[in-house]
């Protein structure tokens, strides 16, 4: 357990990538098993202990100190593990570390009336890194900057091998993951489960202008852009799925390979099918023709379960865009102008209200393509892919094959208002920002961000927030309403539940406008001005 909560606290206080995945393949190499495979199963978010949740662990700590001095710590504090292995007592003589692969394994069994027994003897003998890596364990949601892709490629690291080899049999794998760590170590044959409908890693598209040379008018070629080298198809504003089916198995994973099948059991029941295609899932607009706003497939999503009721008020559905298997043959090892070819034929087959064929955009030049792209036929496009008629389905980022071209964002000057604590290794600084625009008279709020800014900047707006605070509500403040952040954000739509009667799609914080006064921000009437007709 001591390992376990060390790396926890070396990843959350590392900052780059590549350092993490250092202390990742260092901890895989020398941790023994189970203790790795558990560790695994936690930061791939595999591990699901259902005996004690964060309900069970503040009563525990109410026993132990006033509900309310408690209450106004983690209000300070801003995140439950933590503030409890700050104060929870320690016991005298209860020095016993117990092994990672123990505590998973007695929370497994335990009964919701005896795990909070065993879970208050541990926290007396561990220090407070190790109440903490313990209590976030148990909880889940470990914000330490390490995705489940993260773990996956130090594994593929420590093993000298391809990350899509793990991906495409993660699914058929279990913690605490002995036959994964013996290949990896050369110990013993790849694993090769039987999985049904398996998750075949996806292709992902590199921005056709970085972010860099967005104000470059010469970034892109305009002789690279032709028809006989490109297709287009327009860049729909949902979320990129597979969909498998296979075996009278039918599975919708996410881009990174996450299975959220049963939010969509509508969907499900519309593969009809044996094959496995790319597309992105969407919401039916209320005509039924139309795409809906990505609000409307939000209220599907993270779902454990999902109503009859939902399913009708937001019924779901892919776009495809490619086809990956037809059922009898691996197609991606093709082009994609055979492939196209080929997921025309399937959509033709097997088409429904639940699943239709993403449309082929006229490729003229590039100059044609940009208006197309600034002026799309509908507000629920982001903007264009495009995708080399030659180009094969190889998972990753290939160089120069498929490229996104999104919209420019849309921008608005708005006055930071409140600020609340952030989590995980943001723990000790403001850095979620709600900001608002002006109506009438007053500054009305319009949106939260909390990314988009450097760690120096992080710095000076923590720094500004300290300073120039009003009022406090818990783990909340408000402050002076004299700094203007440029918001840049995707798209805007109405939405009752907000007071503003607007909600922002994809806001973070472009710039910091130290230099411009409050009372020049954006009026309401502006963001209102961009919504679509």
């Amino acid at each position: 357990m001591q390992a376990f909560a060390d790396l926890l606290e070396r990843l959350i206080l590392t900052p780059s990538r590549n350092g993490k995945l250092h202390l990742l393949k260092s901890y895989f190499t020398a941790a023994p098993d189970p203790e790795r495979g558990f560790a695994l199963a936690a930061l791939t978010g595999a591990l699901d202990i259902a005996s004690i949740k964060a309900g069970a662990i503040r009563a525990l700590m109410e026993e132990r100190m006033d509900p309310v001095l408690f209450n106004m710590s983690y209000d300070y504090v801003g995140d439950l593990a933590e503030t409890v292995s700050l104060v929870w007592p320690e016991a005298r003589g209860a020095n016993r570390t117990p092994p990672l692969s123990e505590i998973v394994g007695m929370l497994e069994t335990a009964t919701r009336a005896e795990a909070p027994r065993l879970v208050a003897g541990w926290l007396g003998g561990l220090d407070t890194t190790g109440r903490w890596a313990l209590l976030k364990l148990i909880m889940g949601g470990l914000r330490i900057g390490v995705s489940a892709r993260m773990a996956k490629t130090a594994l593929a690291q420590m093993g000298g091998v391809d990350v899509t080899e793990i991906e495409e049999i993660w699914h058929g794998l279990a913690s605490p993951y002995e036959t994964l760590f013996a290949w990896l170590e050369g110990k013993a044959e790849r694993p090769s489960p039987d999985i049904a409908a398996p998750f075949r890693p996806v292709m992902l598209a590199h921005p056709l202008i970085p972010k860099s040379d967005r104000d470059n008018p010469d970034a892109v070629d305009p002789a690279l852009i032709t028809p006989d080298t490109f297709a287009a198809e327009w860049k729909y504003d949902g979320i990129r799925i597979q969909a498998s089916a296979e075996r009278g198995v039918r599975r919708i994973y996410t881009r990174t390979g996450d299975d959220i099948s049963h939010t969509f059991p509508d969907v499900l029941a519309a593969m009809a099918f044996e094959g496995t295609l790319d597309g992105e899932l969407l919401v039916r607009a209320a005509d039924g023709e139309g795409v809906a706003p990505f609000n409307a497939l939000q209220q599907r999503l993270n779902r454990k379960s999902v109503t009859k009721k939902q399913m009708e008020a937001h019924p779901a559905f892919i776009r495809a865009y490619d086809l990956l298997h037809d059922g009898t043959q691996d197609l991606r090892s093709r082009t994609f102008r055979e492939r196209r070819g080929a997921l025309e034929e399937f959509i033709a087959g097997h088409g429904s209200a639940r699943l239709d064929l993403s449309p082929l955009v006229t490729v003229t030049d590039l100059a044609g393509l940009d208006a197309l792209r600034m002026a799309p036929p509908a507000p629920e496009i982001e903007g264009l892919m495009l995708k080399r008629w030659d180009s094969v389905y190889a998972a990753g980022r290939p160089a120069g094959q498929w490229y996104k071209w999104k919209r420019d964002p849309f921008l608005v000057d708005a006055v930071l208002l409140y600020a609340q604590r952030g989590h995980g290794r943001r723990s000790g600084f403001y850095s979620d920002f709600t900001f608002g625009v002006w109506k009438e008279d007053y500054l009305t709020p319009v949106g939260k961000a909390y990314f988009g800014f450097t760690d120096e900047e992080l710095k000076a707006l923590d720094k500004f927030v300290r300073d120039n605070t009003i009022e406090r509500f818990g783990p909340v403040r408000s402050v002076t309403p004299q700094l203007v952040l440029e918001v840049a954000f995707e798209g805007i739509q109405r939405s009752p539940r907000h007071k503003s009667g607007i909600a922002m799609r994809f806001p973070r914080i472009n710039r910091i406008r130290w230099d411009k006064p409050a009372a020049e921000a954006d009026r309401l009437e502006t963001l209102e001005a961009m919504l679509p007709e």
